[in-house]
């Protein structure tokens, strides 16, 4: 549907003067209906906003713009907007600046982006030493200058010696990848420009000083479905100063005749300059299990590379490091909450593979190398511990870190002894330390300095457990203000996610503070399709089990409501990404319990997420519904077909990058579209779109607080604060 500009700006003088009481979306706004009939295994499913899935349309761009200057129209006149943007600000200058993403050289010199409290965006800088001089490398802001959307800095890595750094730069946060490569005696690129590159599972990994591999999605014709997207992609080798289109495939489907792939599989590889073996890895789709494959550094480039079997899906292998002679696996086969074990890299076996961590309350999850250590990174409670080993004994030891607190490894190198760690709590932020095992002690690391707000002192924190509807306990963590009434009627907002098995760690962000000195509580709610608790947590919330994963969110919502932490009057969840289903399906299904709810970027149409460019790889987490089982699951998590007429739903915000390559943005409009023909209420449903950014990565500081901003007031204005 068309709407004359004069026509609309008319409309949102109208909604400038009476933001406060006016609520529903005009009826100008509301979409066309074009039913599209599907059946699926029988079953008939009418689709009245297909239309939208064509979204580069002239009816459909106009409707999206419409919805957009709307939205941005009533949640830029709120009275809270400005407060919450303007505190963001404060707050993220009470630290001069921020230091992440630090990659150490055996030579002592540092690379690392810094991001100061003025800036937009995270640069690239170098040093001799910590104590050297700092020199910039990349600036994506200065890049950007002139350009319609900002750039950014997606990953970078320097060649083994230092003499060259490859980056890869992307535009609007739209993940489109292109490497470039800084030649660091001169300052200049060299030349070497390679573009659909795929970063989602794997970042370029230099051979030696000549050349690196990195992985790319195929060449596609203009008009192909966009569903091939993701699919064949490959591991190559660049030379520095060939041209890309020569550069030598190493793995990939069909490259070897020891190695079985899938067309729908992504390949990439790892390997260090210190190690007599490259890792060959196998993600299939979106699925945590992976195969893995190995080859002595030598036989790289031979004709058909003669690959040794490692592990497969059957063995639930979710993460591997190496270090020396043998490979270290993270399975769940048999082990709910996962184990360690190794085994020779020479004549790899799964079978026969040694126990290092057998299973046990702690969930393994990754690992750390140093010159001669492991660093085991494992749940413990929803804290993350860090337990050190070492392989030429085989002790370990956890290491003596405040237990009320989350400990991450953000720093370590195969050439260097010590590890750079990161502690915090979700009311505080903690120190970063150095440790090296030579002394056995933590000492402090002074890299950035500390924040105004790293420690405000009248914040505190809970963790409640939660019965669910089947009995399952599900964790609640709770952060809100030192003295906090239970009157229920504390402004309230629940997030959740629940899918992949992804953990929401513990974490402070000084994001958080407007909201919470507002009186406001935050509340996470560790559903299951997470994996707090391992693969079985994980499973839990899967496929067909996925209805766990709402229900849980809705027992959380309950809870809090039955403890007189808040009211529905001062609720409102929040769920992104794969979590619109979370949220999604919260709303659909109990509308009567929240007063407004935010959705970014989420997944809701879930009969059509196959046809979308990530659709195929997410078959492995969410079902297909070429099979009958498949889309009885699928229809129960997809959102939009839940929404019924005549039901007073709670407000929604609804946000989208309109780059995002993740999930589709039309998945957003049909929901909006729905929402607002459906809803008997008042109670507005708004969509807002950000042309320029995508799924959120890549977002610049602005574009991140001006949303929490309109989340923030939104709010507010909805619980009437």
């Amino acid at each position: 549907m068309k709407i004359a500009f004069f026509q609309f700006s008319i409309l949102m003088v109208f909604i400038i003067s009476c933001a406060k009481t006016l609520r529903q979306v005009p009826k100008k706004l509301i979409a066309p209906v074009r039913p599209v009939t599907d059946t699926y295994h029988g079953i008939e499913i009418i689709d009245n906003y297909r239309y939208m899935e064509n979204i580069k349309s002239d009816d459909v761009q106009d409707w999206i713009r419409s919805q957009a200057s709307y939205a941005s129209e009533v949640l830029n006149s709120l009275d809270q907007k400005d407060y919450f943007y303007n505190r963001l600000e404060e707050v993220d200058k009470g630290k001069p600046f921020n230091i992440y993403r630090i990659w150490r050289m055996k030579n002592g010199s540092v690379f690392y982006i810094k991001r100061k409290s003025d800036e937009n965006q995270g640069k690239l800088y170098y040093r001799d030493s910590w104590l050297g001089l700092e020199k910039l490398l990349l600036d994506p802001e200065a890049m950007s200058i002139g350009k319609e959307q900002h750039y950014s800095l997606e990953f970078y890595r320097p060649s083994p010696e230092g003499n060259y750094v490859v980056y890869g730069i992307a535009e609007g946060g739209s993940e489109e990848t292109t490497i470039h490569v800084l030649d660091m005696h001169t300052g200049q690129e060299t030349g070497d420009i390679i573009d659909r590159i795929e970063t989602a599972y794997n970042i370029p990994q230099w051979l030696n000083e000549d050349g690196f591999f990195y992985c790319r999605r195929q060449l596609l014709a203009p008009g192909t479905a966009e569903t091939e997207i993701y699919k064949n992609t490959t591991t190559l080798y660049h030379r520095l100063g060939n041209e890309p289109e020569n550069d030598h495939v190493v793995f990939g489907r069909g490259i070897s005749s020891s190695v079985t792939m899938l067309d729908v599989d992504f390949p990439s590889i790892n390997v260090d300059d210190a190690g007599e073996y490259i890792i060959g890895k196998i993600k299939h789709g979106d699925s945590g299990e992976i195969t893995i494959y190995t080859v002595r550094r030598e036989q790289i480039f031979d004709n058909d590379v003669p690959w040794k079997f490692v592990c497969d899906v059957a063995d639930s292998v979710v993460s591997y490091t190496w270090f020396d002679e043998h490979i270290y696996l993270f399975s769940a086969k048999n082990s709910p909450r996962y184990k360690v074990v190794r085994t020779p890299l020479k004549n790899p076996d799964f079978n026969t593979a040694e126990v290092v961590f057998p299973p046990s309350e702690l969930v393994y999850r990754y690992a750390s190398r140093t010159k001669d250590r492991l660093y085991f990174s494992a749940l413990d409670g929803g804290y993350n511990r860090i337990i050190e080993y070492d392989p030429a004994t085989g002790n370990s030891q956890q290491l003596p870190l405040p237990t009320t607190e989350s400990a991450y490894i953000f720093s370590s190198s195969h050439h260097l002894i010590d590890i750079y760690i990161s502690s915090n709590s979700w009311t505080h932020a903690g120190k970063d330390q150095v440790y090296s095992h030579l002394t056995g002690k933590l000492e402090e690391l002074n890299i950035e300095p500390p924040g105004e707000f790293d420690n405000p002192g009248w914040i505190t924190s809970e963790m409640v457990l939660v019965k669910s509807h089947d009995g399952v306990n599900v964790p609640l963590s709770l952060i809100y203000r030192k003295g906090l009434k239970l009157d229920g009627k504390n402004p309230t907002l629940l997030s959740g996610y629940g899918s992949y098995g992804s953990v929401y760690g513990v974490g402070y962000y000084t994001s958080r503070l407007p909201w919470l000195e507002k009186g406001g509580i935050y509340a996470i709610a560790h559903v299951r399709g997470g994996g707090e608790f391992g693969k079985e947590w994980h499973l839990a919330g899967r496929m067909k089990n996925k209805p766990n994963t709402w229900e849980d969110f809705i027992a959380c919502a309950e809870y809090l409501i039955r403890e007189k932490y808040t009211s529905q009057a001062y609720l409102g969840g929040q769920g992104g990404s794969a979590g619109g289903i979370t949220i999604g399906r919260a709303i659909t299904e109990r509308p009567d319990l929240f007063q407004a709810a935010i959705i970014n970027v989420g997944d809701l149409d879930m009969l059509r997420i196959e046809t979308t460019t990530n659709g195929v790889p997410n078959i492995k987490e969410f079902g297909t519904v070429k099979d009958k089982d498949g889309f009885k699951g699928l229809l129960a998590m997809s959102s939009l077909h839940h929404v019924k007429d005549g039901v007073d739903y709670p407000a929604v915000l609804l946000t989208h990058g309109i780059n995002d390559p993740r999930v589709a943005p039309w998945t957003s409009a049909k929901m909006t579209a729905r929402l607002q023909a459906a809803t008997s209420g008042i109670r507005p449903i708004l969509f807002r779109v950000d042309f320029g950014a995508g799924h959120g990565i890549g977002s610049t500081k602005s574009q991140r607080f001006d949303q929490m901003a309109d989340q923030m007031a939104f709010l507010l204005w909805q619980f009437d604060l």
